[in-house]
């Protein structure tokens, strides 16, 4: 019954601290630093849309964006202080809370990973499947990210383990290409652009695909939240309207995401992102469309998918005691979908 009461309390509590609407709040911090791991990844496609669209400025915001290696490096800024908001990777909220530290997201941006795992072409011989990587040098965006999650989980699936391959991180975009294409590695976890690129060059044969709901069925048993919104909670409960516009400006995202076509986007993005090939972006785009978010909600079920993915493979959650409700924060979006037209 106590229980009860307190979640009673905690709902009226928070909707009494969003009875105002935020739009006519100034924002706590209207200035503010967010972090990315290879922000040109269509992953992140929904942050260059906000960025390059004005919505953050149409929220009152000035945000300036810190673009990393790979997924892991932007929640170590986040978790040194050295930023207050990060677009990453859902499952950092669930290893972050094993480790004791408070990370919860607000948005989903992403419903499918969208991380494809393929393989040199001329491997095509000795790479059949995942179990033929034993002993292979595999490129991932950076060590400790969702690409390095990706391919974990796959060796798990496939009686391997981490220890049996060797991770060498890439980055994303034309570095990715480039190291790909340099043959130093035997295989690659990434995302759209890159992936279209090195395989419509005749570089590259998939291994596993997650683009897609059918992809995502095969590899996961449904879908598994990608790329959301997260920040310190402590930051949430100090900075509610400015979160609330953060999540805003996301939500304007995926609904412009959602009716825009692919050649649309194109001509938004930054010209460097294209690869040289605007063909070959809108390719990618059209691959890669299926994984954006559609209400910004993450479902029960995906946060259960990516918890189970993450206890495959590392040790420290296997015993640990997730409470996968604190990983979410759905009264931003929830309002964001009563307030944005």
């Amino acid at each position: 019954m106590k229980s009860v009461l307190t979640a009673a309390a905690l709902a009226i509590a928070g909707a009494l601290a969003f009875a105002a609407p935020a739009a006519a709040q100034a924002p706590e911090k209207p200035s503010l630093t967010l972090g990315v791991g290879g922000k040109p990844l269509l992953y992140y496609l929904p942050l260059t849309i906000a960025e390059r669209k004005g919505f953050f400025k149409e929220e009152g915001l000035d945000v300036t964006i810190n673009d990393f290696g790979g997924g892991s490096k932007s929640l170590q800024a986040l978790i040194s202080g050295s930023l207050e908001a990060v677009t990453g990777a859902y499952e950092h909220t669930i290893r972050m809370q094993a480790k004791g530290q408070d990370i919860v997201s607000v948005i989903e941006l992403g419903r499918f990973p969208g991380i494809v795992l393929v393989a040199q072409k001329d491997k095509a011989d000795t790479i059949k499947s995942i179990k033929d990587l034993k002993g292979a040098k595999i490129g991932v965006t950076a060590p400790g990210s969702s690409t390095n999650f990706f391919v974990n989980f796959l060796l798990a699936k496939n009686g391997l383990s981490p220890d049996d391959v060797s991770y060498i991180g890439v980055g994303g975009g034309a570095s990715a290409v480039a190291q790909f294409k340099r043959g130093g590695i035997d295989a690659m976890a990434n995302l759209d652009p890159v992936i279209t690129k090195v395989e419509s060059d005749g570089d590259a044969f998939i291994l596993a695909d997650s683009r897609s709901e059918a992809g995502n069925d095969a590899i996961f048993g449904g879908t598994n939240p990608a790329a959301v919104l997260y920040l310190k909670r402590d930051f949430v409960d100090a900075n509610p309207v400015t979160v609330q516009k953060l999540t805003n400006a996301f939500y304007k995202s995926l609904k412009w995401l959602h009716t825009a076509t692919p050649e649309e986007i194109a001509d938004v993005v930054p010209e460097e992102y294209l690869l040289g090939d605007r063909s070959l972006y809108i390719a990618a785009v059209k691959a890669s469309k299926p994984i954006y978010s559609l209400t910004g909600v993450i479902p029960e079920s995906g946060m259960k998918n990516a918890l189970n993915m993450l206890v495959e493979f590392d040790p420290e959650l296997k015993g640990a005691k997730i409470d996968l409700p604190k990983t979410f924060d759905g009264r931003f979006v929830a309002k964001a979908a009563e307030t944005v037209k």
